[in-house]
């Protein structure tokens, strides 16, 4: 079954048989916002396709996309992705327990079986490099990954890593921090009056853009360089608690209460505090050169530029 890009798709079942990779054909696994926020202009570039765990999906059908059924916790329900794209953005996180990725792996058995893919490009975080005391750093630094869930963004970049080299294959990983946009603000936070860090122990924090993160993986997809990490990071050089603070002011809400780290450690759940464990400063120059991207929002003041205060949108009640 064959369908064009510009053309909107509905299916009303799984598609029956293997699709063989056309020139121009992407395969999305884990086409939540990031991706989305892309297909409108992928769309008009690629032969579009979603793995989803269940169809029709009408809003990927309305964007000219169509859905594959297929769960990366089943790895009989993938068996037909092997050939069915010569690009595949792997968007999907690892699970929430354990310490390796086996989504990963059940993706990359399946694509190993596969024709001649020709590019692979993966979403890891910028938790893999740990706490660097705040130190300037770049791709080159060793992974020394302090929580359970980047040592498992870890494996899934050493799984990666070694499919590249075993078939052959352009594998980039995008190795994003903090993802932000006007609907993905830490609102509720902020409402709730959470503490942060007093200056003299607070950490560096590192932002993106969602929309610019769906460009980066676009450049990588075309540019990237083979088995190539990349910082998907802007050129913010921020403090968590002025960046809070930065949103709260656009926001219109009051600012975040400062606090001692044992205080801070009180206060939130072991999760949330999990990110102030952690300090560094990112550098993103071999992003900027090889995959010659123009961030649309530079820093995190360009990003919450557009971002229309609570009082003047919509009650806060209903905020994010």
């Amino acid at each position: 079954m064959v369908v064009t890009a510009s053309r909107p798709v509905s299916e009303e079942r799984p598609i029956e048989g293997e699709i063989i990779a056309t020139v121009n054909s992407l395969l999305i696994g884990g086409c939540g916002d990031v991706a989305r926020r892309a297909l409108p202009w992928l769309v008009r570039r690629y032969r579009v396709y979603a793995l989803v765990r269940e169809v029709p999906d009408m809003a990927l059908a309305r964007l000219g996309v169509t859905a594959i059924r297929g769960d990366l916790d089943d790895a009989r329900s993938l068996d037909r992705v092997r050939s069915l794209a010569d690009t595949v953005w792997h968007f999907a996180p690892p699970p929430a327990e354990g310490e390796g990725d086996p989504r990963t792996r059940r993706l990359l058995a399946r694509l190993a079986r596969g024709g001649p893919g020709r590019r692979l490009v993966s979403i890891s975080t910028t938790g893999v490099y740990g706490d660097c005391a705040g130190r300037l750093i770049d791709e080159t630094s060793p992974p020394r990954p302090s929580s359970a869930r980047a040592r498992r963004r870890l494996a899934a970049e050493s799984s990666l890593r070694a499919f590249g080299r075993r078939m052959g294959r352009r594998v980039c990983i995008l190795r994003a921090p903090g993802i932000y946009a006007a609907d993905r603000l830490p609102t509720a936070r902020l409402m709730r009056g959470d503490p942060v860090l007093h200056a003299s122990e607070d950490v560096y924090t590192h932002h993106i853009h969602a929309d610019d993160l769906g460009r980066i993986a676009w450049a990588a997809g075309v540019r990237g360089r083979p088995n190539r990490s990349y910082n998907a990071v802007d050129d913010s050089q921020l403090r968590m608690g002025d960046y809070l603070d930065r949103v709260a002011d656009r926001l219109g809400l009051p600012r975040p209460p400062r606090r001692t780290r044992a205080e801070v450690r009180t206060a939130l759940s072991p999760m949330a505090y999990s990110f102030l464990a952690d300090s560094r400063r990112l550098a993103n120059p071999r992003m900027k050169r090889e995959l010659r991207v123009r961030l649309r929002y530079a820093d995190v003041d360009a990003g919450l530029a557009d971002v229309v205060p609570l009082s003047r949108n919509v009650p806060a009640s209903t905020s994010r």
